[in-house]
């Protein structure tokens, strides 16, 4: 059983698709090397999820291709035609108008994501009518929301290190309740590999019983 049955997670990818994925990531690696990079988070996030079992999850995609054997078990939902906000604010009210109480949207880029950090988003939910996960470089990692709220996907530079800023301005002139967890660093740009290497290291240490 889910721990958030009320609620869903709402992951939005890309297929394994060479030079349509993590493409800031290609002049300094190349397209095969990104793609390999983006399966990699793909997948260490979809087990997570699926390990974690806080809430059922979704998947939400905005192109056809192959995703990784795990997520063949997965609701797999088609995203509309759009830019990011368009396409985040037609996918959290298809969820929340099907009855859900709570939904996160939430990418596949964090590494540093835990079960105790996306359960604190959906705490958070029972006073708040919005949480926010920061990221480093400007962005978030995560959004979640109880109801439907426009003017969190409207006059924000997508893809711009203003994204965050800019959905803080739209939420305090609707006087909109929020919550903000703690800044987590995500992997889009090529000093974000060393970081995430390491990390890997670290994992398969304590997989081995060589971390302690």
């Amino acid at each position: 059983m889910y721990s958030y049955p009320d609620a869903a997670i709402l992951l939005f990818a890309k297929p394994l698709i060479a030079g349509q994925v993590k493409t800031r990531l290609i002049p300094a690696i190349g397209a095969e090397s990104a793609c390999f990079v983006h399966e990699s988070l793909l997948t260490r996030v979809g087990e997570q999820l699926m390990n974690w079992r806080l809430a059922p999850v979704q998947l939400w995609t905005g192109m056809a291709g192959l995703f990784p054997a795990l997520f063949d078990s997965w609701c797999h939902r088609a995203q509309c035609e759009g830019d990011l906000g368009q396409r985040m604010a037609y996918s959290a009210s298809k969820v929340l108008q099907e009855g859900c109480q709570y939904i996160v949207l939430l990418g596949s880029d964090c590494p540093v994501l835990t079960r105790a950090y996306l359960e604190a988003a959906l705490k958070g939910l029972q006073y708040s009518d919005v949480v926010l996960g920061p990221a480093e470089d400007g962005g978030y990692v995560l959004l979640a929301m109880r109801r439907e709220i426009p003017v969190l996907f409207q006059t924000i530079d997508w893809g711009s290190d203003q994204v965050l800023a800019q959905t803080q301005h739209q939420l305090k002139e609707a006087q909109i309740s929020w919550l903000e967890l703690d800044t987590l660093w995500d992997v889009d740009r090529p000093e974000d590999l060393a970081r995430y290497r390491a990390l890997m290291v670290t994992d398969n240490d304590k997989t081995s019983g060589l971390g302690g």
